[in-house]
């Protein structure tokens, strides 16, 4: 299974890279992570990275990422927004903002949780 991450409040280009940084910093994701970026926009002279691919598997990597996303959405310094959306036949997704979710790991969780069981 793999869950897609994007920033999709405040300049997201500019808050992606260290979201990866911060998740590279648990050795439980380290391997796993990937930028991925769509076509160039007109005007633009190369793909613009928005997407943060992170492969998820057995071992709790699902709920290493839950927490640490929760962690770094608590740190941050403005509002946040983070969409999360996971692949296969029961492909989840949910926004979650830093200022508005009490107990954003639970929700993210939940989401990736729900995947992995089907």
């Amino acid at each position: 299974m793999q869950a897609r991450i994007r920033v999709t409040a405040g300049d997201s280009r500019d808050r992606l890279r260290p979201l990866l940084t911060w998740l590279r910093a648990e050795s439980e994701l380290r391997g796993r992570l990937e930028l991925t970026g769509g076509a160039p926009a007109p005007g633009e002279m190369g793909a613009v990275v928005d997407v943060l691919t992170v492969a998820l598997g057995g071992g709790g990597a699902a709920a290493v990422l839950a927490r640490s996303l929760s962690t770094w959405l608590r740190q941050q310094r403005s509002d946040t927004t983070i969409e999360i959306t996971t692949d296969g036949d029961g492909a989840r997704s949910v926004k979650v903002t830093a200022q508005r979710v009490a107990d954003a790991e639970a929700v993210i969780k939940s989401v990736l949780d729900a995947e992995r069981e089907r």
